[in-house]
């Protein structure tokens, strides 16, 4: 299919020959840094859309991880008497839903974000990976506002910050490349099977229990840690809360396993999207 690029505009732009990738190949990253600009639009967008026509607006950024707090707090926390590391449970829960909530929405949007955009990917050429990236990107913006709301609930609660709170950025960046490695997978996947679209959900819903957001990761017995530690969204949440509250630190084991685990889902993912990327533009 003949497409125009979509690039930095000049007096006498030089001609662009496009030609379909062959087999497996690599986030082309110096393709990416010349569309920075696309990029930058395609989350400004994200941002604007998810929030546009709504009452309250970007509130619900913070509106949600709360509410859902105080759901878990009266449900989890006072009537079942779930253990949260001798915190008290509103923090647990919300320290536990930031992390988890940023890459629920990586997620869910960047793996029908090709679809939702097929006018763009019909039309122009512009680095494919630019799609799904945008939305795990916009998704920090909703982090960093209820981030705030949970550095007020720390004053009130007068949790102190741990010496281990260094560590919190290294904890985000796990999060994010978990969002996008498995974003690119589903992304890629949901351009030739529409199924998957409705099976982002009920993954999403299975992966939230697997992972320690209502529950703390010391109740997982010891002789399954190393296998919970596959879970990469186990290590993110859970190193989250040791980083910022000092509950359940996370066991080297574990963390290394989590790491592993989100690098292995990026580098294939990448290497699938890439693969399959020169057929986007007939299939979706």
């Amino acid at each position: 299919m003949s497409q125009l690029s979509l690039g930095r505009g000049g007096a006498s732009p030089l001609p662009t020959i496009l030609k379909p990738s062959r087999g497996w190949q690599w986030i082309n990253l110096r393709e990416l840094w010349r569309y920075r600009e696309l990029v930058y639009f395609l989350i400004w967008r994200d941002i604007k859309v998810r929030y546009k026509q709504t009452l309250l607006g970007a509130a619900w950024a913070v509106l949600q991880p709360f509410l859902t707090m105080v759901v878990f707090t009266l449900f989890f926390g006072r009537w079942i008497g779930v253990p949260t590391d001798d915190v008290p449970p509103p923090i647990f829960y919300f320290a536990g839903l930031l992390p988890w909530q940023l890459f629920q929405a990586g997620v869910s949007k960047a793996g029908v974000s090709l679809v939702s955009s097929r006018n763009l990917v019909t039309k122009v050429y512009f680095p494919r990976m630019a799609v799904p990236l945008a939305p795990v990107m916009a998704s920090l913006v909703d982090f960093a506002l209820a981030f705030l709301v949970l550095l007020g609930m720390m004053v009130y609660f007068g949790v102190q910050p741990t010496p281990a709170l260094w560590t919190l950025p290294l904890f985000l960046l796990l999060a994010v490349v978990t969002a996008l490695g498995v974003g690119l997978w589903l992304s890629a996947l949901n351009v030739a099977y529409r199924d998957i679209g409705y099976i982002i959900p009920f993954l999403l819903q299975v992966w939230f229990f697997l992972s320690p957001v209502v529950y703390s990761a010391s109740v997982v017995p010891a002789a399954f840690r190393a296998l919970y530690g596959l879970n990469p969204m186990a290590g993110v949440v859970q190193g989250f809360r040791w980083a910022m509250l000092g509950a359940g630190q996370p066991e080297t084991v574990s963390l290394l396993l989590s790491a592993g685990v989100a690098l292995l889902l990026l580098v294939t993912g990448a290497m699938y999207f890439r693969r399959m990327e020169r057929t986007f533009a007939d299939v979706v």
